[in-house]
């Protein structure tokens, strides 16, 4: 047999392996993916003790990010991927939630390889908005474009008493304008001493672009956890939560017994608006006892589910195993030894789909897939 036709041969065979990897990755034909990590998968962001902060409400000049930097929002902004990440200082102690959170901002032109700014790009300040976020912080963003080119960042506002959904608008992702509770003024604040975060308002793919998208004449937002919940808003400003007619919030997505996420389900990313309907990534908790074997109790994974794109309330479907996991060291070690893969970003670029995720609640990964269907 001559080398050519070992060569074609031993391609046509690799190319087979490649298909079955895809097929069994791939656990249903409307998900995202397959992902996979960058090989010798590394954190792309992590504590470093070098940079410090002059805070503006206590004055103190704050090493901000040595202790973790996670949970990442991301988008791309003049061909350039900007990641916004949740960053804490080192206080002498690993109680999650005892410290401030401020987001900092890393920049690339590939989505790997990041160049990060020296200082917190948002933050509390001795504003009108101290009350809610001093002295937990600004915590676990999400982020969305207008086509008209305004950006749409919901976060957590963290006083240390009431976890509260907030939202921010710029321009140049440098400037923001502080909105607010989203639910403080609706219904004299009916769900305002509620815990409500992890904001994922539904977008699409325009011309290259992910844009906030527009159902019904409306934009669409997934929110909330141990349930996802769903709200609406005509401007991205001000928003309504979807309720039945008893006056009560109604999941549209739960935790399962017997699942990955068994424990509970919060919302990922900004959700994505194809043909077959809206896709929806979620973070979910595992219940050792009563979800899924093997896994861990407490651990988080991510799951899809998709939704009816002119109902986006009505589910149809919804994945049956967990589409990424903690699987690597930095994934299970930090703040969160039990493992999390968390994700909070997606953005679309040169023809891929690049998805950032918070590790262990300590550093900063990225996985990718092909998106030469869209």
């Amino acid at each position: 047999m001559n080398n050519d036709l070992i060569s074609i041969r031993m391609k046509f065979s690799f190319f087979l392996v490649f298909i079955s990897f895809c097929a069994q990755a791939q656990e249903k034909a409307w998900m995202l993916g397959p992902f996979v990590r960058p090989e010798n998968a590394q954190p792309i962001i992590s504590p470093q003790s070098n940079t410090t902060f002059q805070d503006p409400v206590s004055g103190a000049v704050v090493n901000w990010e040595s202790m973790a930097t996670f949970n990442p929002a991301a988008i791309v902004k003049d061909g350039k991927v900007h990641v916004l990440y949740r960053a804490e200082e080192k206080l002498g102690e690993k109680e999650i939630g005892g410290h401030t959170s401020r987001l900092g901002m890393a920049i690339s032109e590939d989505g790997f390889s990041f160049f990060r700014e020296k200082e917190p790009v948002f933050f509390p300040q001795s504003d009108d908005q101290k009350k809610y976020e001093w002295p937990g912080g600004t915590e676990d963003p999400r982020i969305v474009q207008t086509a008209d080119g305004l950006y749409v960042l919901t976060y957590t506002q963290w006083n240390r008493e009431v976890p509260r959904l907030a939202l921010a608008t710029s321009k140049d992702l440098r400037t923001w304008e502080k909105h607010g509770p989203i639910f403080e003024n609706w219904k004299d604040g009916k769900y305002h001493q509620v815990e409500s975060k992890s904001g994922a308002i539904v977008t699409e793919l325009k011309n290259g672009k992910l844009v906030a998208a527009k159902i019904g004449g409306k934009y669409w937002m997934y929110y909330g956890v141990p349930n996802i919940w769903l709200a609406h808003s005509e401007d991205l400003i001000n928003w309504i939560p979807v309720e039945n007619h008893e006056g009560n919030r109604v999941p549209v997505l739960s935790p399962r017994l017997g699942y990955f996420d068994s424990w509970l389900v919060e919302a990922g990313p900004p959700p994505l608006l194809t043909e077959e309907g809206i896709v929806v990534l979620y973070n979910a908790g595992n219940t050792g006892d009563i979800g899924m074997e093997g896994m861990g109790n407490r651990v988080y994974s991510a799951g899809q589910a998709l939704f009816d794109a002119n109902k986006p309330w009505k589910l149809l479907d919804r994945s049956e195993e967990p589409f990424i996991k903690p699987e690597l060291p930095f994934e299970k070690s930090g703040q969160y030894p039990e493992g999390t893969t968390f994700l909070e970003g997606l953005v679309y670029l040169d023809e891929k789909w690049l998805l950032y995720y918070g590790t262990a609640d300590s550093m900063v990964g990225v996985v990718s897939a092909p998106a030469s269907k869209y």
